[in-house]
């Protein structure tokens, strides 16, 4: 009889504060799912590879490659001020000659290099931080930092300070999307679809819970965390949302990160158009 039972579906969500919402109760209102955590680049790693099936990945990973479709309309956005997303800069903006990138990010890696080149034609060279590396180990001009360090100050001083959810707001008007679930298109998932929205449904109705509950873990009060589950963040993918996925994709491949032609594929939870 055991031979008759699937495998369990291996779901890889961020292990950072911000997708504890979309992620409640999800391996009980989910049939067959086995939950993971990892950092965002890890979890794009473990998806092209196949060690997992589904993944809460970055959505420049989507934007990047054709594999790739979108399969709820749960994500990790933001309208605004983001918090957990910064460039420090050492020096002028507009004299970055060196970036050292937080190594569990891809999406926010690609759009700090997107803005700097925009809006002050500079091309850094990159560098990686280490994630277990604080930012007073690197030299670079420039630190970005994502996750729940980046909620903690520095206690450096610093000649410019961008969040950059605030900065793309600023920019363009549009919210910013962080990362996406996907799954690689040959990939069955069942009732997934269906599950993630009810957990990231349920996770939203319990924000003010959830911030109690992983606050003393991150070394961050506990109003901090409320305040930045509800008023930093948004869980849902929308028709603006859409539209600024598509302009970073646009940009993105104008300033040759991301290539030409890669279609945004959703299955069965949001309208691409």
């Amino acid at each position: 009889m055991s031979d008759l039972i699937p495998p369990p579906i291996r779901v890889g969500a961020v292990s950072y504060l911000n997708s504890k919402p979309l992620i409640e109760d999800l391996e009980e209102l989910a049939d067959n799912a086995e939950l993971m955590l990892d950092y965002p680049s890890l979890l794009a790693d473990d998806l092209a590879a196949g060690r997992i099936d589904v993944g809460l990945i970055p959505s420049i990973e989507v934007i990047r490659s054709s594999e790739y479709e979108i399969i709820s309309n749960a994500c990790i956005a933001t309208q605004g001020p983001v918090l957990s997303v910064k460039m420090y800069s050492r020096v002028p903006l507009g004299q970055i000659r060196r970036l050292a990138l937080d190594m569990g990010s891809r999406t926010s890696a690609t759009l700090v290099r997107i803005m700097l080149a925009e809006q002050y034609g500079v091309y850094p060279e990159v560098e990686p931080l280490p994630i277990e590396q604080a930012i007073e180990s690197s030299s670079a001009d420039a630190i970005l930092l994502i996750g729940d360090r980046a909620i903690h100050a520095p206690e450096a001083s610093f000649v410019a300070t961008w969040d950059l959810g605030e900065e793309w707001l600023r920019w363009t008007g549009l919210p910013f999307v962080f990362a996406m679930w996907a799954v690689r298109r040959d990939q069955e998932t069942g009732l997934l679809e269906s599950a993630l929205c009810r957990a990231r449904d349920k996770g939203v109705t319990l924000l003010g819970e959830i911030a109690r509950r992983e606050a003393p873990k991150l070394g961050i009060d506990e109003s901090v965390a409320e305040s930045y589950l509800k008023n930093n963040l948004s869980f849902y993918l929308g028709p603006a949302e859409c539209c600024g996925l598509r302009l970073f994709q646009d940009l993105a491949i104008k300033t040759g990160l991301a290539p030409e032609g890669v279609p945004l594929v959703f299955r069965n939870c949001i309208s691409a158009g």
